[in-house]
């Protein structure tokens, strides 16, 4: 579908990579509603884009009903928000634990289930969620992140099936080391030299892709990355050596620990 003059709801919009989702689905003519917790930035944010501010936290599961009512009818959801959740599982407590999933996969799945149901009757409407490369192949010290990352690929792909013959698309997104904004900006990471990065206007021209063109999957990450990715699948054992090697275990700890503040 034509992102031109679609409705479009974005969670996680105040985050360096959700801003720039936003600014380049605005620049493509799409009408934006924004959401994400930080009032300041959001409403900054929408007048920039010329697109509304929706305040919600979508650990308040009361919040997420809300907030559908409050956007109105969507042509296109984009499911940016996430939770770094990085760290082996016993670093988290009980509280964490269920706002990682509740952020990460809860969240997602209960929007669709909101929106899909108006874009069925309409034959009108894409869903877009952002997962990860974590959710292909798994690193240590992300255990649970790849468990929400891992569980969105799931349900995305079936349903994409589900709504194939309603006219609705389904997209899911798998970004891996992106540079200048989100994960490994944020806590400061210096990637080894030779680990490829992509960059956030990268993530939301393939958001715009995924829309426009109807694409079940997108990788945004280099050749080298995509191929790890894509030998998880295949012999996941094998391909946990060559993270080893590759210190994918000490860049992950690196990131658990330099955002381990927005568990």
């Amino acid at each position: 579908m034509d992102v031109r003059g679609a409705r479009i709801l974005l969670t996680g919009a105040t985050g360096g990579i959700g801003r720039t989702i936003a600014t380049e689905l605005a620049a493509r003519g799409g009408e934006l509603v924004l959401t994400g917790r930080r009032t300041d930035l959001l409403e900054d944010l929408a007048e920039e884009v010329s697109g509304r501010a929706i305040p919600a936290d979508l650990t308040d599961r009361d919040a997420i009903d809300k907030l559908l009512r409050d956007a109105g009818e969507i042509d296109v959801l984009v499911a940016n928000a996430a939770l770094p959740a990085g760290g082996t599982l016993t670093d988290f407590s009980m509280e964490e634990l269920d706002r990682a999933l509740d952020v990460n996969l809860r969240a997602p799945i209960v929007m669709a289930r909101l929106t899909a149901e108006s874009m069925t009757a309409r034959r009108r409407g894409h869903l877009v969620f952002l997962s990860s490369l974590a959710g292909k192949t798994a690193t240590a010290q992300e255990s649970l992140y790849s468990a929400t990352k891992f569980g969105l690929r799931g349900f995305a792909l079936a349903l994409r099936e589900d709504l194939r013959h309603h006219n609705v698309g389904v997209s899911t997104l798998f970004p891996g080391y992106i540079r200048d904004a989100g994960m490994v900006t944020d806590a400061g990471v210096t990637l080894p030299r030779g680990v490829g990065t992509r960059s956030p206007h990268d993530v939301a021209r393939a958001v715009i892709r995924a829309i426009e063109k109807n694409r079940a999957e997108l990788d945004v990450a280099p050749p080298t990355l995509r191929l790890i990715a894509l030998l998880g699948g295949i012999a996941p054992t094998l391909t946990a050596a060559l993270q080893r090697g590759v210190g994918a275990e000490t860049i992950a700890r690196q990131l658990a620990e330099g955002q381990r503040y927005k568990n």
